[in-house]
């Protein structure tokens, strides 16, 4: 029930979305085209009604900007709702957790790489070979794992663009078996989680990264599908400044609610 009347709102605001995105854009073009027909007419104008004119064009590119900006925003925040209202049927079967999370460590690691290409870090791997197979979806776990790494990845990097070459970005993921439950965790070495916002860090839409960066909803989608879905937990610690390490427990060969 929730995740079709999520995937009914997401696509009726993705209508009205697609106009505002593309009109963004056409305004910036018309504001250029204007600029380029009023270049060779700059003696038809006085010093102060150019000056004037100018002001309003720039305007009005900066601000069709800005518009376009949010909409790409809103438009992520709209995939990501309709790409989770889809996710819900898949069948849980027995998963290999270890080759799940090596997976997702790639996927997360070149998708950033695919960004920047000078990006880099150091990934240690510490995976328990007696990890027990769990009975789950294994896309909506992947996209759990995906979620935290590149979270953590995205802060070592800005920390590496703050520092400079004295900062050694670093990543440790380690897997391991309890009689009753798996347990994941996923450290970083970058800036930490601050005290006045730890208590938003799963809340759906926020996001510390800056506009067009981050949809604010990866780590309260992947919270929803750790807790509500299947009654494990996902908990953080953080010491601002040195790191970040989220632990994600799962239940063994519980089926959970559906949502």
């Amino acid at each position: 029930m929730l995740g079709s009347l999520t995937a009914g709102i997401a696509h009726e605001i993705k209508n009205p979305l697609n106009f505002v995105n593309n009109f963004a854009e056409l305004s910036i073009e018309l504001a250029e085209d204007l600029k380029a027909f009023l270049k060779g007419k700059e003696n038809n104008f006085s010093r102060d009604e150019k000056d004037h004119l100018d002001k309003i064009l720039n305007d009005l590119s900066a601000n069709a900007d800005r518009i376009g900006k949010h909409g790409k925003r809103a438009d992520s925040i709209v995939r990501s709702m309709l790409e989770h209202s889809r996710s819900k049927s898949g069948e849980r079967r027995s998963t290999d957790l270890n080759k799940l999370l090596d997976e997702a460590l790639g996927l997360a690691y070149y998708g950033m790489r695919a960004q920047d290409s000078r990006f880099n870090v150091t990934v240690e791997k510490h995976f328990d070979e007696m990890l027990e197979p769990v009975l789950v979806e294994p896309q909506k776990i992947s996209r759990v794992f995906i979620n935290i790494i590149s979270n953590g990845l995205y802060e070592v990097h800005q920390k590496k663009q703050e520092i400079g070459a004295d900062y050694a970005p670093q990543m440790v993921v380690r897997s391991k078996n309890f009689p009753d439950h798996i347990e994941i965790s996923i450290r970083d070495n970058g800036r930490g989680v601050s005290e006045e916002i730890r208590e938003k860090v799963f809340h759906p839409f926020f996001t510390t990264k800056p506009t067009g960066s981050g949809t604010g909803l990866g780590l309260s989608l992947s919270y929803d599908i750790v807790v509500k879905e299947y009654q494990g937990s996902l908990t953080f610690g953080t010491r601002v400044g040195e790191f970040t390490e989220f632990t994600i427990s799962l239940p063994k060969n519980r089926r959970g609610r559906k949502p």
